[in-house]
């Protein structure tokens, strides 16, 4: 799993747009207190869920691979000339 120069950004940018989609699909807003991991596993659930990103394998599935799979689907949903992608 190679980590790209913008991964933090593109990190934070897949759990904005995922906690939008989630809010769409009828999800309740996620509070105060819900930590950063079990967002990043929520939205990762829900797009898997979605057949919007291809499921880890379970022995595979931690924070740090679901966290890798969250910016390869937002690395692909932006345009290819976009600043982060560089």
């Amino acid at each position: 799993m190679k980590s790209g120069k913008h991964d933090a950004q593109l990190l934070k940018l897949a759990m904005e747009i995922g906690v939008g989609y989630a809010k769409k699909r009828g999800f309740a807003d996620f509070g105060q207190g819900i930590s950063p991991k079990d967002k990043v596993e929520c939205i990762y659930r829900l797009l898997v869920q979605d057949n919007l990103i291809q499921a880890l394998p379970k022995d595979k599935e931690d924070g740090p691979n679901m966290k890798h799979k969250l910016v390869l689907w937002i690395s692909r949903q932006l345009p290819a000339d976009h600043e982060l992608l560089n």
